[in-house]
């Protein structure tokens, strides 16, 4: 199998498989069916695409959404791998010059979605195509018990069964718990398959639950320390709730963009290409969007509500750190997204039974309320037993923890719940505890009880959260779906009647600490290459991940690659990309050496980053030598902004600048005043409280000299 080796370098520019892939692609070419699941970033995509190269005839991919097949494709054309796509979003002559090149036998990779199988135009082409490979992509969306099922794929079985020749049939998905496993094999048909579990893990993302009082200012607090280029997404329930948050980012001065199913198709296919371009950097979106998104640099998903479940939450949150950076995946838990999630049950589009519905829910809320590790409780979740009880990498284990013995309290409500015959709810069980002086409780003769406002000096959310606790511990259960009742488990026994202690953790959160590369690369050079790959991504017409991701751009502001074979030992750079693009790239890096006086002779790897001149003294030298801010920038390769806040900078240091000539002191007055007034947390708000032709320049020479 030294072939796949050779493709594996030439085409993706790795040296070496990640776990599981090497496995996987000698089964499917050795003519074997095959199941891989295997989580978001892990190369599942490399699995089929491999074997499609080795096969005598076409693969043909069936995926869920036409803007994965898009990036895919992009992608494959950009390697070398002749690829296509055939979806509703062609034009007639598009679509039939597909066909020919097709019959022809131009590609090694047709995309297509499922709903495509029902065309007869379309199955009477794969008669009369040599078809080696069948691969199903999100193949979870063949299961009802998946969190995103479509009818369309049921069919898929049907049609593979009908072809001449029955080709080796492949399947990936991210999530899959046992049951839903069980039907990808099953409702596929697949023979006898190999199937690999590689484990769900991500190690470069951090989980997160918080429960801020205002989960607004906590994401604008959150969004204050990130670099205005990090791509995140945040993920909201609703549509209004999508558009409100929008409009404040906006009023805020952000780029960003959004996605729900209540916009036009072309504001929405604008929107994700906006975002999967660099143009805009925040996407504010319910779930409709991100399915197919193969964007690797988004830094942080958000989830302004809690999911209806975990399957959901995980391939969400999953849409960070692609690349395998490191990526923050927070979600932000309120009582008030049970009632909404319990809503849209309800009122959704299935029918008949929640049950399975109410329990994923349940799954969720429970996650939400643990103070065990979360990683633990999603690998648990889907079936794995982790090694560790501790991860040093989530919001429960990464915090400087302190253990309240809760067990009077846990007595309290284990014993209230007794009283009142497990035959009611948190909601009644809280309002006895707290002493609600309610009709219904009266009615009832609840206030004539022992345990009758025992808790009466905590606020009712906390008793609802320490209820919560005990349910994800596993003192209570809850049963029933709508309108649950909380029953003991037999493990309360023992704290009612034995000296089981119950104690749960109050969190402070850590700083998280950063990855050698995060505290290593040139952030400068990172900017400068970032502006390259965008030029050339906007000259193909692609997405700028798809010439180099973030990671080998770091990696190259690591390294700093000046010849072929520096330039090949770079992740992710194959011989392709480097015909294509490395003498560009490594132009630019020698320019930016030479204009920084870097001598990489004194780099030391694992060292700090090699000595250089300081940016801004740089610039603060051309300009003491009479050279225009703008020609600075020019020579440079940096904006004029840039180049002004290191002016500013210098000012700042008291060194010897005269700005003055640069600033338009017609307005000191006006603009010291609108600074005092404003304050200097946003730019922007100072700046449009002025006349126009105050330039961002004036405010920030007279907030230097305010010593603001």
């Amino acid at each position: 199998m030294d072939n796949i080796h050779t493709l594996l370098k030439k085409h993706f520019g790795y040296n070496n498989f990640r776990l599981g892939q090497e496995e996987i692609i000698c089964q499917i070419i050795e003519g074997r069916d095959s199941l891989g699941i295997m989580p978001t970033g892990a190369g599942k995509s490399i699995c089929y695409q491999i074997p499609a190269m080795v096969f005598s005839g076409i693969t043909i991919v069936i995926s869920p959404l036409i803007s994965l097949m898009k990036d895919q494709v992009d992608s494959l054309n950009q390697i070398g791998i002749p690829a296509t796509f055939i979806n509703s979003s062609m034009s007639k002559q598009d679509y039939a010059q597909a066909i020919e090149n097709a019959r022809l036998g131009m590609y090694k990779i047709i995309y297509i979605a499922p709903e495509r199988l029902s065309s007869e135009t379309f199955l009477k082409l794969l008669d009369s195509l040599e078809i080696s490979m069948i691969a199903v992509d999100e193949a979870h969306c063949v299961s009802q018990w998946g969190h995103d099922f479509r009818p369309s794929y049921v069919e898929i079985a049907k049609i593979i069964s009908n072809l001449k020749t029955r080709p080796v049939v492949s399947a990936f998905t991210a999530t899959a718990t046992q049951r839903v496993k069980e039907d990808i094999i099953n409702l596929l048909h697949l023979l006898n398959p190999y199937v690999l579990t590689t484990g769900f893990d991500r190690p470069n993302l951090l989980f997160s639950v918080q429960s801020p009082e205002n989960k607004d200012s906590f994401i604008f607090d959150y969004l204050k320390n990130k670099n205005l280029q990090t791509s995140g997404i945040i993920y909201c329930l609703t549509r209004k709730i999508v558009d409100s948050l929008y409009n404040n980012l906006l009023d805020l001065g952000y780029a960003v963009s959004k996605y729900h199913a209540g916009m036009s198709d072309k504001d929405r296919e604008d929107n994700q290409h906006d975002f999967v371009y660099d143009n805009t950097n925040i996407m504010v979106a319910t779930n409709a969007f991100g399915m197919g998104i193969d964007k690797s640099n988004v830094r942080y998903v958000i989830h302004y509500n809690m999911p209806k479940d975990l399957e959901s939450y995980y391939q969400e949150a999953g849409r960070a750190g692609r690349d395998g950076d490191l990526a923050e995946c927070i979600l932000l838990f309120s009582r008030a997204d049970i009632v909404k999630n319990k809503f849209l049950i309800e009122h959704g589009a299935s029918s008949g039974n929640h049950s399975a519905e109410y329990s994923k829910l349940n799954d969720i809320v429970d996650y939400c309320n643990t103070d065990k590790c979360l990683r633990k409780y999603i690998l648990e979740y889907f079936g794995e037993i982790p090694s560790f009880d501790n991860c040093s990498y989530c919001s429960n284990c990464n915090s400087e923890i302190q253990i309240t013995d809760i067990t009077l309290d846990a007595k309290k409500i284990l014993s209230c719940i007794k009283r009142m015959h497990e035959r009611f709810g948190s909601g009644l069980v809280t309002d006895v505890l707290k002493g609600s002086k309610s009709a219904k409780i009266k009615q009832m003769g609840f206030d004539n009880l022992s345990t009758y406002g025992i808790m009466s000096d905590y606020s009712k959310d906390t008793i609802r959260d320490l209820i919560s606790y005990l349910i994800s511990e596993g003192y209570l259960k809850t049963v029933g779906d709508k309108y649950p009742i909380l029953m003991l488990e037999p493990i309360s026994n023992e704290v009612l009647f034995g000296n089981k202690l119950v104690a749960i953790k109050r969190k402070i959160e850590k700083v998280t600490t950063k990855s050698d590369i995060e505290e290593k690369y040139d952030t400068d050079l990172f900017e400068v290459l970032r502006t390259l790959r965008r030029n050339i991504a906007d000259s193909l017409n692609v997405p700028p991940f798809v010439i180099f991701s973030d990671i080998s751009l770091k990696e190259m502001c690591c390294k700093y690659p000046t010849d072929e074979n520096q330039f090949l030992n770079i992740t992710g750079v194959g011989q392709n990309k480097f015909e294509k693009y490395g003498m560009d790239f490594i132009n630019v890096i020698k320019s930016y050496l030479n204009k920084n006086n870097i001598d990489i002779t004194k780099y030391i790897p694992k060292s700090s980053k090699p000595e250089k001149i300081d940016t801004k003294i740089i610039s603060y030298n051309l300009y003491k030598e009479g050279k225009s801010i703008n020609k600075i920038a020019e020579e440079r390769n940096l904006t004029r902004s840039t180049i002004e806040g290191h002016l500013v900078k210098c000012f700042e240091l008291g060194m010897e600048i005269d700005l003055e000539k640069e600033i338009n002191t017609n307005y000191e007055k006006l603009i010291c005043d609108t600074i005092k007034k404003v304050g200097t947390e946003k730019l922007r708000n100072i700046k449009d409280s002025l006349p126009y032709d105050v330039t961002y320049l004036d405010i920030k020479y007279y907030i230097a000299k305010l010593g603001l």
